[in-house]
């Protein structure tokens, strides 16, 4: 799988964080079903081996489905083994090493210049600049200046208000948890769950 082609044709990567592995799985069919086909479950989620497992025979052998907060080289070869075919790390941790040994794309957290090298000459196949929010569409755009051949995808604190100044300021796609999710990973409303995945559809489009 190319990432960065994935993250430039999908442009939204929704973070999918629960308690509850079958309110987790609700959350990434409705996701799909509402357009939204580039998901990562955070590996902080109960069972989260277990959510990809039935996201990836749900969702089909080609969706692209990320395993995220992946810290080390255990955690890679268990998502690779529940089905995840990119990884998401929040920062360059032992689990970058481990996806490059096994051709497991990898999201490399970063935010700082120094931190954006260390993850590129991690091996990162692009950079999670997290949290985005710290200096919003302008910080990137200065970031990108010396960068200007990093993939970077924005996470932290990215809304439908700011989601579309992050594209305008060349990220490939933006990464977006709780301001979509709301309450749905808690068993929450799903209907909601809808009307926002429509709206940050409407706003990366």
């Amino acid at each position: 799988m190319n990432l960065p082609d994935v993250l430039r044709r999908h442009r939204l990567l929704a973070v999918v964080r629960a308690d509850d592995p079958d309110a987790a799985l609700e959350c990434v069919l409705v996701l799909a079903e509402a357009g939204i086909g580039l998901v990562e479950v955070s590996m902080t989620s109960k069972d989260a081996a277990g959510v990809l497992v039935r996201a990836r025979a749900a969702l089909g052998p080609d969706a692209p489905l990320g395993a995220g907060t992946v810290l080390t080289e255990a955690d890679v070869v268990q998502a690779e083994q529940a089905g995840a075919s990119f990884v998401v790390t929040p920062g360059v941790v032992p689990a970058v090493a481990e996806s490059v040994r096994l051709g497991l794309p990898a999201l490399v957290g970063a935010l700082t210049p120094t931190e954006v090298v260390a993850a590129s000459l991690a091996g990162a196949t692009a950079v999670k600049l997290f949290p985005a929010s710290l200096g919003g569409p302008t910080y990137l755009s200065v970031l990108r200046e010396p960068f200007p051949e990093v993939p970077f995808v924005p996470f932290g604190g990215v809304d439908t208000g700011s989601a579309a100044g992050y594209l305008a300021a060349g990220a490939l796609a933006v990464g977006v948890g709780a301001p979509l999710l709301g309450d749905a990973p808690r068993g929450g409303d799903l209907a909601g769950l809808r009307l926002r995945a429509t709206a940050f559809l409407a706003a990366v489009a």
